[in-house]
């Protein structure tokens, strides 16, 4: 599938309800399946967005989605320190917890 055809079929929004403790969990839950799901050619992951219930015309931006060279698009929060990546940064904490499970396999 190329570029035109993609920009001419017609795009919907999936809506999912979910329950966060506030706006910033509601926001890392929505990056996270948006990255788990970055296998379907067919999702925009630079469009993801959360709204509240009450207030569905108020989008919160989950990606910074600047354009980068060669037609990418930057795949960090909006509010990212640094430049803009194509690769999404691993936290620290993940890293550790890699490490820790990586060392518990190689133990066996």
């Amino acid at each position: 599938m190329t570029a035109t055809d993609r920009a001419d079929r017609p795009r919907f929004v999936v809506h999912l309800t979910m329950h966060a403790d506030d706006l910033a969990d509601a926001r890392l839950l929505a990056r996270s399946l948006a990255r788990s799901l970055c296998f379907l050619p067919e999702l925009v992951l630079g469009e993801t967005t959360v709204s509240g219930t009450g207030v569905p015309d108020v989008h919160h931006q989950d990606f910074c989605d600047r354009l980068l060279e060669h037609g990418w698009r930057c795949l960090l929060r909006p509010d990212h320190d640094g430049g803009c990546s194509r690769r999404f940064l691993q936290p620290i904490v993940g890293r550790a917890r890699r490490d820790r499970t990586t060392a518990a396999r190689n133990r066996r």
